[in-house]
């Protein structure tokens, strides 16, 4: 088999249904499987996919085993010898199914390839392809200085704006979609299931670049992630800037050790004392109702950012996806639609 897609459904069952028609759409030539995993929403995707997809295979999770545990799971059940993790907020474009398959077998140590991600409104999604985290980056992160200096090392955006359509090494890809090789994620162990949220797909990279494979950007695999393309008109909750950098120090502490993940944390506390300066003045000077509540929220963060740098947060020690490794056996059931609990 060419192919095993796997989508993990999180209160997202409108999304899915859009992803798995896009999928089929769009899939002639290669011979692929198809597995949804509901991550304890139970949100009517089982009906949806019984339904409308019967020949996808379908998995309920009487718990919210997390993205990287739920990603695990369906692994450990699927055949293809290429195998792409899928968010369900994403639709296929054209020949990006082929074109991922055709690079990652065809370029030289491919270990892993992500697409050219666009928002809703086609226009290019610049996090499809980004830098290993480091404290300079992590300090120097805003959307205008990405929106002005897009070409800085930093971001590793480079070779989203390079010409032509060639294939391109990168560091990391989008965990929105990550086309792997079998044999490297088996290598590898697929992902960890340290992280509640956050950075997994981060660490995968870094796993597959350490065990000597590549991975690279196809720009001719094209692909609409929907949220991502709206996220900019949503609050950041002070939960997920939390456990943003939560799931960063234990990147940084699995991958360059304990001392430095300590320098980031204290970096934060530094750079979350300055925006809370800045906020402030902005706060006393606003006149507009909209600016005023928009400064409130960003000072909320950022206040919360700042208990969590210096340990006022004991609350995030306690969200903890639950452990599920990419070899434990799976209930067995026919191919194509079954439900299972887990």
């Amino acid at each position: 088999m060419d192919l095993s897609i796997i989508i993990i459904n999180w209160n997202s069952v409108a999304f899915t249904r859009r992803c798995l028609t896009s999928i089929y759409e769009n899939a002639a030539g290669l011979s692929c499987e198809v597995i949804v995993v509901d991550n304890a929403s139970y949100d009517g995707c089982e009906e949806m996919v019984k339904a409308e997809f019967p020949q996808v295979i379908f998995h309920q999770s009487d718990r919210n085993l997390g993205f990287a545990g739920a990603n695990n799971l369906a692994f450990a059940r699927s055949r293809g010898r290429n195998v792409l993790f899928l968010n369900p907020d994403t639709e296929i474009q054209g020949a990006a199914l082929q074109n991922l398959v055709s690079s990652l077998e065809s370029l030289p140590q491919a270990g892993m390839v992500g697409a050219r991600l666009l928002n809703s409104d086609f226009s290019l999604q610049t996090t499809c392809v980004v830098a290993l985290p480091s404290i300079l980056n992590q300090a120097l992160s805003s959307n205008y200085l990405r929106k002005t200096f897009p070409k800085w090392k930093i971001w590793g955006m480079q070779s989203l704006f390079a010409e032509g359509n060639t294939p391109v090494p990168v560091e990391a890809i989008s965990g929105a979609c990550m086309l792997g090789k079998r044999e490297v994620l088996e290598q590898v162990g697929a992902f960890t299931s340290e992280y509640f949220m956050y950075s997994e797909d981060m660490d995968l990279c870094v796993k597959i670049a350490k065990a000597m494979w590549r991975i690279y950007y196809v720009p001719e695999a094209r692909i609409v992630h929907h949220a991502a393309g709206s996220s900019a008109l949503r609050e950041e909750s002070n939960f997920s800037s939390i456990m943003l950098r939560e799931s960063l120090t234990r990147f940084l502490e699995l991958h360059r050790g304990r001392l430095y993940a300590s320098f980031y944390r204290l970096s934060t506390a530094f750079i979350a004392v300055c925006r809370l300066f800045l906020l402030a003045a902005g706060l006393l000077m606003a006149i507009h109702p909209r600016g005023y509540r928009f400064l409130s929220c960003a000072f909320s963060k950022w206040c919360a950012v700042l208990a969590w740098s210096v340990g006022l947060t004991p609350w995030v020690s306690e969200q903890k996806a639950p452990f599920y490794p990419p070899s434990q056996p799976i209930p067995k059931v026919e191919h194509g639609y079954g439900t299972e609990k887990a």
